[in-house]
């Protein structure tokens, strides 16, 4: 069988196109709302972990985010992902996109809340103590001083992680949805042809990296040209 019509069969025969645009939409879904859970909560955590590295204050917060740190970074995500699913939220009216956003989401904000405080504490002490000289209050200072430069250092790391997601997201179809990777097991078991659906899920995952690398490096490039006025 030549090539047109592997493609043929797998892409356009019964429309099985359709199969990889919505497990392609599924799991851009996923991975943009488990992003902005993961930034959210990463933030508050970053914070907690900063203010007790930097003021020693928070003891009993930094140490339940510890915790969960831990767990969350010791464990595989498709464990976590299967425990949200199938011992959580065991009630079929959560979908299986919303089970994966709130796993992934949760999973994310482990690392990112690392990045936040690598960010914050990569910032010169001196700063804190220059702004509180100046009548700052710790949390005016964090504010307007050494969270701006944090952010800015912390981006491109924090735009790496939507593009780990992306990736990460392929063991969604554990918990029956409909992503680029079932896409192409569906159509795998439709047509009995493996190389073809399967090529064509890595060839999307490896489109979708390279687009979102790319901004990456132009997003790093104007953050250089801006420092250099």
């Amino acid at each position: 069988m030549s090539l047109q019509e592997h493609l043929y069969m797998n892409l356009v025969q019964d429309k099985r196109y359709l199969y990889f645009l919505e497990g392609l939409k599924n799991t851009l879904i996923i991975t943009f709302f488990a992003l902005v859970i993961g930034v959210a909560l990463g933030f508050i955590i970053g914070m907690v972990r900063s203010t007790y590295d930097r003021t020693g204050k928070g003891k009993i917060a930094n140490g339940i985010c510890q915790f969960y740190l831990t767990i969350m970074r010791g464990t595989p995500a498709v464990i976590q992902l299967m425990i949200f699913y199938y011992c959580i939220f065991t009630s079929r009216i959560f979908s299986g996109v919303f089970v994966g956003i709130i796993a992934f989401g949760l999973n994310s904000a482990a690392y990112v809340a690392e990045i936040i405080r690598s960010g914050i504490m990569s910032i010169p002490k001196g700063q804190m103590e220059a702004g509180r000289s100046l009548g700052f209050s710790y949390g005016e200072t964090m504010r307007y001083i050494i969270m701006p430069q944090a952010v800015r250092n912390v981006l491109p790391a924090i735009f790496n992680e939507f593009i780990v997601l992306i990736k990460e997201t392929a063991v969604a179809g554990y918990v029956a949805v409909q992503d680029l990777t079932k896409a192409g097991d569906i159509v795998r078991s439709r047509t009995y042809d493996s190389w073809t659906p399967l090529l064509t899920v890595a060839l999307i995952y490896l489109i979708l990296t390279m687009f979102f690398s790319f901004l990456e490096k132009k997003m790093e490039e104007a953050f250089q040209r801006k420092e250099r006025g």
